[in-house]
């Protein structure tokens, strides 16, 4: 009789070591986090997992077990019959639950009878969280950091994907939590991961990363959205030096109409951007940014929250950091061309960094 084996540890070395990380979780508990790219094969969905365990707490426990092993058995038939069926003989899976439990060793067992060489992860999500949290939480990061700074429109997010194509390190922390960290808010249509999804995206980048090689990443509040950045990286951000793009009114302005022309399009998508300015304007001043949008004129509107509300933000925040300053950058029309400049300056400041 073959039996799964069974391991302690989520580091990304080891998940790498098997064909396949299956969490066998309901999809409501996938959704919330995951290890890096498991799959959710889920031996009891959402509404299942809920009926067992009320039967469980209110009537019998021999009565929910039994129900929920008939549940069990068809998910895992099904599992079988259509997202595994094309594994071949030697497939090496690692199987996991909420704590390493029932769930995960019902999944293992029947794939080990199969004869695939089947891992399952003691305790579970638990053990990945646990791990998770010591390293973005307690430990120091190694890596030599170097944050992009300067005012609204500076294109710096878009810089971040330049550099990357130049062959910098760069860790865009915008884009792992779905927002655009402005008061331009998460990108329309689509909401923010919950904060534990955020930590594990963060994590499976930054442990991707060369610590002997500079990572570049924008300067950011310790807020992006919704989403906090952990501690462990915030303290490595605020002793990392930066690099300083600077660029006119104008030429910012101009820039963050075309960027956000999701937000521009939209007359309550503007709406909301406005209500998130960080000092709510007064009546004359809200007037004047409204009639700036009934008029059409986007690149008024943001040459007005530039030169009142983010600039003045800026230099308050700027005195109070007060971090290393590498080099400063011009950015002139900050199109595509002049982007490129700019980041193959970069990116030679930071050879040298």
């Amino acid at each position: 009789m073959t039996n799964p084996a069974y391991i302690s540890s989520a580091d990304p070395a080891t998940l790498a070591s098997f064909d396949g990380v299956i969490d066998v979780r309901s999809p409501g508990e996938f959704a919330e986090d995951h290890l890096p790219n498991a799959i959710n094969l889920p031996v009891l969905d959402d509404d299942e997992r809920a009926r067992v365990g009320t039967i469980y707490v209110r009537e019998s426990r021999f009565r929910a077990r039994r129900i929920g092993a008939a549940l069990v058995a068809r998910n895992i038939s099904d599992h079988l019959e259509n997202a595994l069926s094309d594994r071949p003989a030697d497939f090496r899976p690692l199987v996991y639950c909420w704590r390493g439990g029932q769930r995960s060793a019902s999944m293992a067992i029947i794939l080990a009878q199969i004869g695939w060489r089947t891992t399952v992860l003691e305790g579970g999500y638990r053990t990945y969280r646990r791990r998770v949290q010591t390293r973005l939480y307690t430990d120091h990061l190694p890596h030599r950091f170097c944050l992009l700074d300067g005012g609204t429109g500076c294109a710096k997010t878009e810089m971040l994907s330049r550099l990357s194509a130049l062959g910098v390190q760069s860790l865009d922390l915008e884009a792992l939590a779905g927002h655009r960290g402005s008061l331009f808010g998460g990108f329309e249509g689509q909401g923010q991961p919950g904060q534990k999804l955020f930590e594990s995206r963060l994590l499976a980048q930054i442990e991707a990363l060369d610590p002997s090689r500079p990572v570049v990443l924008e300067a950011e509040s310790s807020k992006i959205g919704a989403r906090v950045i952990p501690p462990a990286l915030w303290k490595a951000m605020a002793d990392a030096p930066c690099i300083e793009l600077v660029a006119a009114p104008e030429q910012r302005a101009n820039y963050l109409v075309n960027a956000y022309a999701d937000i521009v399009s939209s007359r309550a998508a503007l709406d909301r951007a406005l209500s998130r300015l960080p000092v709510y304007p007064g009546r004359r001043r809200l007037e004047e940014l409204t009639g700036l949008a009934e008029q059409n004129d986007f690149e008024g509107l943001a040459r007005t929250v530039i030169e009142h509300y983010y600039d003045p933000a800026y230099e308050r925040s700027r005195k109070v950091r007060a971090r290393p300053v590498l080099g400063v950058v011009e950015m002139n029309a900050i199109n595509p061309e002049d982007q490129i400049r700019a980041a193959g300056e970069i990116a030679e400041r930071l050879s040298r960094f």
